[in-house]
């Protein structure tokens, strides 16, 4: 399972899920709403930072709500254990990544001919 950040922009809120696979970009996603209903999500972004626990890094989308859903339905009836609620306001969460220092370019070697 991967775990990955999600930023909500219809809400303005930031979250976990864990998935098998990381969307791309201009895929759906069915994610909880605040209401308890499921809503359709289009992926705006999805890139990937360095995690604070060594060389692991972690893959964050950018989602707002489909234009024009009206499949929503209500939610599964809830099991013994809750969800905790980890919604976050999106300038607490952008504000993890403000730092002293500019962020530094890496030059990459695109060069795949064979040398001989």
């Amino acid at each position: 399972m991967i775990e990955i950040e999600v930023q909500n922009e219809t809400h303005q809120t930031q979250f976990r899920i864990k998935s098998l696979t990381v969307p791309r970009i201009g895929e759906g996603l069915r994610l909880k709403e605040p209401d308890g209903t499921w809503a359709s999500y289009d992926v705006l972004d999805v890139w990937y930072q360095q995690a604070d626990y060594g060389e692991v890094w972690v893959p964050y989308l950018h989602v707002k709500t489909t234009p024009a859903d009206g499949g929503v339905s209500m939610a599964p009836a809830p099991t013994t254990q809750e969800m905790p609620n980890q919604a976050m306001p999106i300038a607490d969460f952008l504000a993890k990544f403000e730092g002293d220092h500019e962020h530094e370019t890496v030059k990459l070697n695109l060069d795949l001919g064979e040398e001989g």
